[in-house]
């Protein structure tokens, strides 16, 4: 088996660019799904429920992508086809989410027109957002992967912030930011139809810089031989999941805590915000809307933290220290929300949060990645990882309107919950086998 060649930072660059679009697309949706729904009429309690579609969507459609996408070779690639159609999709999606109280519906069909919306604009992201972290898997060597990730998670965040800035931006050159009773604001439509145009540009981009290599050079330098590998290649999910390293599940168990935090950060964030620094629960109000524009500026603020993070990341040489004491930096900054009232003090825990978001980001794949060397099917395999990261959303959207019920009804209390889940997260790092350099 050749090794792979080191590949140039624009190179790197390249291979991930495409992840600013996409996550444009993701930041938009994150930060504007229960302000949206609010918008429309549902009841808080039935917030997280709303909640349970992105994470299905990923634990069904990125194992098949992850799948597929190793069986495949064209001649325009064997990941880039799935980023393309994918993005593809979201661009139509993302012009219709926002519109679902526009066109004079009851309540109770704009929300289910909402909610199909949701359904087709989770399914393209996440058939759009698999190829780039696979990329990564088949064309960079061991000892750069570390930095092709930092890379992805630094135009993650970048993405991340243009995302949620938009329609705090958007209001203040003018757009409205309130609309009646059951409408979603301008400001938040014409942001998706923003991101959805900067998400095509940068696909494109990528579509166009990216060569992946034939299957005789993917064999080459990857260690499989194509033709003789029909018995591995229909090898279940069962059997891959039964033979993955003990490392995969580790990373996967402090997975589970990690996500069903920001599970509950994306869901009450702005209904936390609302009540702590506006004091207001109607989302109907000036205050409710000014607050959703201020949560975006709060996610922006944790996606700027993150980039600062990661940067120290990269220097620390205990990669599992570095791990755990991030999420304990996360943890801390949940436990501050509901207890700061003042709208700029807020940039604390947010900044805090963002150091355990840029650890999520790219320590657990490469710890996975490293383990998953020799194993084949990287792609089948990190569309399984992927289940590390929706299910433990799902479960937690289930269980959302019944935790907000037991402390108290009010959402800024769920961000406590999510503080000691991420507590959790952190103290299982101690469990992974790791070499303690990256």
């Amino acid at each position: 088996m050749k090794t792979k060649p080191n590949l140039s930072f624009w190179k790197l660059w390249n291979l991930s660019f495409g992840f600013f679009g996409v996550q444009i697309a993701y930041a938009l949706q994150s930060a504007n799904i229960s302000r949206i729904f609010a918008t429309l009429g549902a009841d808080p309690h039935d917030l997280s429920y709303f909640w349970i579609l992105p994470p299905l969507m990923g634990i069904l459609i990125q194992p098949i992508v992850g799948t597929l996408s190793d069986k495949t070779w064209c001649r325009f690639g064997r990941r880039i086809p799935y980023l393309f159609v994918g993005a593809a999709c979201a661009v139509l999606v993302m012009c219709l989410l926002p519109n679902a109280g526009s066109f004079g519906l009851t309540v109770s069909m704009a929300m289910l027109v909402g909610l199909i919306a949701l359904m087709f604009l989770d399914t393209s992201i996440n058939m759009a957002m698999q190829p780039f972290k696979m990329l990564v898997g088949d064309m960079v060597n061991e000892e750069q992967k570390a930095k092709a990730y930092s890379i992805q998670s630094f135009l993650c965040n970048a993405g991340s912030v243009v995302g949620f800035v938009f329609p705090f931006f958007l209001t203040m050159i003018g757009i409205q930011n309130v609309a009646e009773k059951g409408v979603v604001p301008d400001s938040v439509i014409w942001s998706f139809y923003a991101g959805a145009i900067i998400l095509i540009l940068c696909v494109i981009y990528t579509t166009a810089k990216v060569k992946e290599w034939n299957p005789k050079e993917y064999n080459e330098y990857n260690g499989s031989n194509q033709e003789n590998s029909g018995k591995q290649d229909s090898a279940s999910w069962i059997s891959l999941l039964r033979n993955a390293p003990s490392t995969f599940w580790k990373v996967g168990l402090v997975q589970f805590f990690c996500w069903a935090a920001f599970l509950y950060m994306w869901n009450y964030s702005t209904g936390a915000i609302a009540e702590t620094v506006w004091c207001t629960t109607d989302p109907a109000s000036h205050e409710f809307q000014e607050a959703g524009n201020w949560v975006g500026i709060l996610f922006a603020v944790q996606a700027v933290g993150s980039v600062v993070w990661a940067v120290f990341l990269a220097q620390m040489r205990n990669a599992k220290l570095a791990y755990a004491f991030s999420l304990l930096l996360g943890a801390a900054g949940f436990a501050l929300i509901p207890l700061i009232h003042d709208q700029y003090m807020q940039f604390i825990p947010f900044l805090l949060i963002g150091c355990g978001w840029a650890a999520m980001l790219s320590m657990p794949f490469t710890f996975v990645t490293n383990a998953l060397q020799g194993y084949g099917h990287m792609g089948a395999y990190l569309g399984l990882f992927n289940g590390t990261i929706c299910l433990p959303q799902i479960i937690a959207a289930l269980c959302g309107g019944s935790i907000l019920g037991m402390v108290g009804h009010h959402q800024s209390t769920m961000m406590t919950v999510a503080a000691v889940s991420m507590l959790i997260g952190a103290l299982c790092v101690s469990q992974i086998t790791a070499s303690h350099k990256h």
